[in-house]
């Protein structure tokens, strides 16, 4: 391998440092009219009048809608494969609000000045209603968030709106109960984390135009281009036939921008108007009306023999999906099935319920519900080592998945067979990295200050089994380069850069030789596009696959050209040779000829799907320092050891890998999502919502312990969500480690450590 493996600059580096224009506002500059939304004061409530008149004789208004004005078709903004698992529960505009912020009208004018007055000059009459604020009271509430008669679910999820339930599931593996019956030990504890905000530099943008046509061109930062096709359709009622989907450079998704967010206002503009528009979300509309991770409650049963070997795991998801249902049913399902399976336990029983309330709708975020799956699990598995007097290292090693289970049947991840995994690798490396046993479990340093260490493992998976689907085209050009056309959306992780690496290698030619084109979804061949950390296997398999088909036909063109068979003929990814004769003719010369008279056009596509999901694995260690004084943590030292399989550019893993475990740390420590008694949010700007810096993370290492995986190309897996999961366990054990204090919420706050040690009578 020339080019896997090997840390090979992004393609799109040299445009990003020297600042080009290349993201959606950048290249959407000229005459548009601005949009923007009048957003709802009231958390629920009815509009009873809305008077627009006087707004639309402002100057420079160009298009006022209300509820009245647009298609009543209901819709999911989840940029999930069709059928969609989350319920059909919007309106463009509704006559019922949900939350604040829930559009009451879209407002487009010829500038921002414009719209801004006209946006004060609707008068609206609202019939107040009570709102469901806490979602732990929220099934068969007497207030109903989706009373309406036409919700509706394409999938057989659990939902019944009328009792407020978005979806709920139970399964269970082998007698839970009777396994608890025979534990010496059992762990039950209730674990809650937050909602958090994805946070990308680049918020929320689209503009959109008819083009020549009369089609409606969609230019957008989203990681969804097919997906955003599908709901417009859905969302404007007119055919997917006449809308085409750009995608530029993305500053920033983590999973925000695969939920539809704002495309549907300046489409429907555009659609009414024949006019350009655009919208571009303020950082407030961003934090108050976006797509963010969802608030959850897990509660815990675990049971363990007197030496500690895991007997029983019962796990329940409490998931707050907010005022709509986008991603609710798939989140809340990697919580138990991906943070039950890294235990061989007898007997596991996962029970969810996702509920409606009149907070802001929630989405998908990195990790996509494992996260916190994941901080709740390993909590109660750090409870129990510190119950057994055990190195919780050590008791995770005997329970784990490990090379020894490769072949094993995994039956809460959906029955998938493991094929490969190094993760008690990873957990020896990371133990020495960080010399775990010399500092276990704490130090005293003075000054009222400790040094203490925790750890967590986790894992996640590779696309979505038997339902993402990656496509590409490869065209070999005159002068011998190649055109690789793409549908999966790189958002900075750098995708493009990666398949250009595999097809390189595939075709036996430089990675310059490879023109990497972004998504069109009138030119790209289709992708479900960049989640569920799908791109590098299901994308890259689909481009070792279209290698081979374009290698034969470039030999047989070439054997044609030089008037030998095929058989007889080799191509070395420069040239072809005619074994008999000893006749060559270059890559080049075929490209040339390719393009001439009668001789073929070579291009080639494939698509690729798996029906298996292999797990990356990774464990992560912390080394703090909390000052018992004050409660204040420092992060020292963050040692994280990864199984992607085959890390195909080093450079762009550990980045991803040290950016997932800084998002990890801010959810952890200081993201607290908090709402004032009527369901405004409190902390709408990074005034008040608090993301670590650099300054604040301490020292970060990651390193790779490599597996191969037999169903990814190279034998790669996957990496982008796997390395956001370890953080929040491990700082919390490393916080029990010097305080015996167990902190089961997020975020953990100095404030929140104090009081504790308070009560317990520590300080």
């Amino acid at each position: 391998m020339k080019f896997v493996n090997k840390g090979v600059r992004k393609k799109d580096s040299i445009a990003l440092v020297t600042g080009k224009p290349v993201y959606t506002d950048d290249v959407t500059q000229g005459c548009n009219l601005v949009v923007k939304l009048l957003r709802s004061p009231h958390s629920h409530a009815i509009i009873n009048e809305i008077n627009t008149e006087k707004a639309k004789k402002a100057p420079g208004i160009e298009c006022i809608l209300t509820y009245e004005d647009v298609p009543k078709s209901r819709f999911t903004t989840a940029g999930q494969t069709y059928p969609e698992p989350s319920p059909y529960d919007r309106l463009i505009l509704d006559k019922r609000l949900r939350c604040v912020g829930d559009p009451v009208a879209i407002v487009a004018g010829l500038d921002e000045k414009s719209v801004d007055k006209a946006l004060g000059l609707i008068k609206v009459k609202y019939e107040v209603l009570e709102a469901l604020l806490d979602y732990r009271t929220a099934i068969d509430n007497k207030i109903i968030v989706h009373p309406e008669e036409d919700f509706k679910t394409l999938c057989d999820v659990g939902a019944d709106n009328k009792r407020n339930i978005c979806s709920c599931e139970a399964m269970e593996v082998g007698d839970v109960e009777k396994e608890f019956k025979n534990c010496a030990h059992i762990i039950e504890e209730t674990y809650t984390t937050k909602a958090n905000n994805q946070s990308m530099m680049e918020t929320f943008r689209t503009q959109t135009s008819i083009d020549t046509y009369g089609r409606l061109t969609v230019i957008t930062s989203t990681q969804v281009p097919f997906h955003v096709r599908r709901i417009l359709s859905n969302a404007l009622q007119i055919p997917k036939s006449k809308i085409r989907v750009i995608k530029p450079r993305i500053g920033g998704g983590f999973g925000a921008k695969q939920t539809i967010v704002s495309e549907i206002f300046p489409a429907i503009v555009t659609w009414k108007t024949g006019k350009p528009a655009k919208m571009v979300y303020s950082r407030k509309e961003s934090f108050t009306n976006g797509s963010p991770r969802h608030e959850a409650e897990m509660k815990i049963r675990l049971g363990a023999d007197k030496n500690g070997m895991i007997k029983a795991i019962h796990m329940f998801s409490l998931w707050n999906a907010g005022a709509y249902g986008d991603h609710g049913p798939t989140t809340v399902g990697l919580s138990g099935h991906k943070a039950m399976t890294i235990y061989n336990a007898a007997s596991y029983k996962f029970e969810n319920e996702v509920v409606y309330s009149n907070t802001m709708g929630a989405g998908a975020f990195r990790g996509y519900g494992a996260t916190q799956g994941f901080f709740a699990l390993e909590s109660a598995v750090n409870e129990l080592a510190a119950k057994l007097n055990m190195d919780p290292t050590v008791l995770r090693m005997n329970n784990m998945l490990t090379q020894k289970n490769v072949g094993k049947i995994m039956p809460t991840y959906y029955n998938e067979e493991l094929k490969s995994c190094t993760l008690d690798k990873c957990m020896l490396k990371a133990k020495e990295m960080i010399n775990w046993d010399d500092k276990f479990p704490f130090k005293d340093i003075g000054n009222d200050k400790v040094r203490s260490v925790g750890c967590a493992v986790a894992m996640q998976g590779s696309g979505i089994s038997s339902c993402d689907v990656g496509a590409v085209e490869i065209r070999l050009n005159d002068e011998g380069f190649y055109t690789l056309l793409i549908g999966a959306t790189d958002m900075g992780t750098g995708c493009d850069t990666i398949l250009a690496q595999i097809a390189a290698d595939c075709l036996d030619t430089e990675y310059d030789n490879i023109v990497v084109h972004g998504v069109d979804t009138d030119l790209s061949p289709y992708d479900t596009g960049s989640y569920a950390s799908s791109t590098t296997y299901i994308t890259g398999m689909a481009v070792v696959k279209t290698c081979e088909v374009l290698r034969d036909k470039i030999l047989s063109e070439g054997a044609r050209l030089l008037g030998c068979k095929p058989e007889d003929a080799e191509f070395d990814g420069k040239q072809v040779v005619c074994a008999g004769t000893g006749k060559t003719i270059s890559l080049a010369e075929i490209g040339y000829a390719s393009y001439v008279g009668t001789n073929a056009y070579l291009t080639a596509t494939r698509s690729h799907f798996s029906p298996t999901s292999p797990p990356p694995f990774m464990a992560g260690l912390v080394e703090i320092e909390l000052d018992k004084l004050t409660g204040k943590i420092e992060i020292i030292d963050y040692v994280g050891v990864v199984d992607c399989g085959t890390v195909i550019n080093p450079n762009l893993a550990r980045i991803q890998a040290e950016g997932g475990i800084v998002q990890g740390m801010g959810m952890t420590l200081y993201e607290d999502v908090k709402y004032d008694e009527n369901g405004r949010m409190l902390n709408d700007s990074f005034m008040q919502y608090k993301i670590p810096s650099r300054m604040d993370v301490g020292k970060i290492r990651v390193d790779f312990e490599s597996s191969y995986e037999p169903t990814g190309p190279f034998g790669a897996k996957s990496i982008g969500e796997l390395v956001i999961n370890t953080p929040a366990p491990a700082i919390a054990n490393a916080v029990y480690n010097a305080t015996n204090i167990n902190m089961r919420s997020l975020p953990i706050t100095g404030e929140n450590i104090l009081t504790k040690m308070i009560n317990s009578g520590q300080n």
